[in-house]
């Protein structure tokens, strides 16, 4: 018997076993007070990426951080940090980073200067990770017979109220909407805009060949559009109307259509393919819909800073500090020479640059793959669980003596 048939086996049996015997649940987490806890179980620390994608990862945290006023304070558990706190860590840490480092060193050089706090996880205590990727899409910049779906930019009747500054308790909350006399309501859903919501408003930046690849990259919030002369344009998240995401693939394995465990991206788009009567209804069910800019950058994440593949990190900005250093020990499937996929471990420190509307509570990482082949492969097969750990900084560390990290702002 080979590893790849006991690993099902064993799998198997614990899903029995789990089945059985429940997991106890916990009260979802919704205070960041309570999202950073003491480490559960010890856990080797050892980084299997480059450290010169951890250095650009830094350095892009960095030049967010020094745009942002040096008393606001990130909470981290327990703890408060001030952002010249948080900025002054990191920036010890990047002005040490080494190629030559071995993965122990590097993580004795993190805990000179931050301590681990563990995410306290989800109901089930355990924290899910999933992974998204730039795509590439068919598209034009004038309509066509061919490419006729259209890729809006944000409307200019699309107000954005910021909750924080009505009560402490809506940190990081905002809601989209529209005026309707004086009142502010809920815009427009998908369903109303596909119907023509926003027809004859000039908002298309550009036009798709395929709902359903354009409806991917709008999960994975930017990617690169393929022109049909060959030349690409980049384009990422400018807005959205706000409605709540909904999973379309929790729609068909309630609707019997996909079986649980054979869910994936992939399992989904052949679904589509394979059903085109049922298109629209089904991604009609995601109510949310996403609204683009032209990019002149990589795929930026809600910093407003560029994300790099396999560094960065997006979880629920209501709950984790934006910026901040975090390490993550999950799974992610590679794909073999001969084609197969074998599931690998992913162990690495990472920066949490940005969020989406899929990615709520303390028990939820998406991981940012960057473009290809093997990134659409782990963005559309990764649901994993594993460990987060976030690294607060250590009280009254100096500034290292250095200049500053300097980035190319996005256009």
């Amino acid at each position: 018997m080979d590893m790849r048939h006991l690993r099902i086996l064993l799998l198997s049996a614990l899903g029995l076993l789990a089945s059985a015997c429940p997991s106890p649940t916990r009260a979802p987490v919704t205070r960041p007070e309570d999202a950073l806890i003491r480490l559960s179980r010890k856990m080797e620390p050892r980084d299997d990426g480059d450290v010169a994608s951890l250095r650009t990862a830094v350095a892009e945290s960095l030049v967010w951080l020094r745009s942002r006023p040096s008393d606001q304070r990130f909470i981290y558990g327990a703890r408060q940090v001030s952002i010249a706190e948080l900025r002054t860590a990191l920036e010890r840490l990047h002005a040490r980073l080494r190629e030559d480092l071995t993965p122990e060193a590097l993580w004795a050089l993190v805990l000179e200067d931050f301590e681990p706090l563990e995410a306290a996880g989800g109901e089930d205590g355990q924290v899910l990770f999933t992974g998204y990727y730039e795509p590439t899409i068919e598209a034009s910049l004038t309509r066509t017979d061919v490419y006729n779906v259209p890729i809006h930019g944000p409307p200019s009747d699309l107000i954005e109220v910021p909750l924080e500054s009505f009560a402490e308790r809506f940190k990081s909350e905002r809601v989209f909407g529209r005026l309707d006399g004086r009142k502010v309501v809920p815009y427009w859903s998908r369903g109303d805009i596909r119907g023509g919501r926003l027809s004859g408003r000039k908002l298309e930046l550009a036009w798709a060949k395929d709902p359903v690849a354009l409806f991917f990259l709008e999960v994975q919030g930017s990617g690169s559009l393929l022109l049909p002369d060959g030349s690409r344009r980049r384009i990422g998240y400018a807005a959205s109307n706000g409605k709540p995401y909904r999973s379309i693939g929790s729609l068909l394995i309630q609707e019997g259509a996909i079986p649980k465990e054979e869910m994936s991206m992939q399992a989904l788009r052949a679904w589509l393919a394979a059903n085109p009567q049922q298109c629209h209804r089904v991604l009609d069910h995601n109510e949310s819909y996403v609204f683009f800019r032209f990019l002149n950058t990589a795929s930026v994440g809600s910093l407003g800073r560029p994300v790099t593949a396999g560094r960065s990190i997006a979880t629920d900005a209501r709950l984790f500090p934006k910026g901040g250093l975090a390490f993550i020990h999950t799974e992610r499937p590679v794909r073999m020479a001969d084609g197969s996929v074998q599931w690998k471990p992913l162990s690495r420190f990472v920066l949490n640059q940005d969020t989406g509307g899929a990615i709520r509570g303390a028990g939820r990482v998406d991981v940012f793959w960057g473009a290809g082949p093997q990134a659409e492969l782990a963005a559309g097969m990764m649901k994993q669980k594993g460990r987060l750990l976030f690294l607060v900084p250590r009280p009254g560390r100096a500034a290292p003596l250095v200049a500053p990290v300097s980035v190319t702002p996005p256009k």
